[in-house]
């Protein structure tokens, strides 16, 4: 799943554990995420969502 998380990350100016921290989830999970290695669960999906303001579409996309 392709997604926009390290951009929204970088635009707040926050690092890979200040966003775990919010998050309540390892630096290993956010920087898996970002890479693509790992796809969040709907509820982390969603948190990451509000977190940011946007819906979860906006951050994540379906690989083509």
């Amino acid at each position: 799943m392709k997604n926009r998380l390290k951009v929204l990350r970088a635009e707040r100016d926050w690092s890979q554990q200040a966003l775990a921290e919010k998050l309540e989830v390892s630096r290993q999970s956010v920087n898996a995420i970002e890479t693509g290695r790992y796809d969040p669960s709907l509820p982390l999906a969603f948190r990451i969502a509000q977190l940011f303001e946007l819906q979860i579409e906006e951050i994540f996309e379906p690989e083509r």
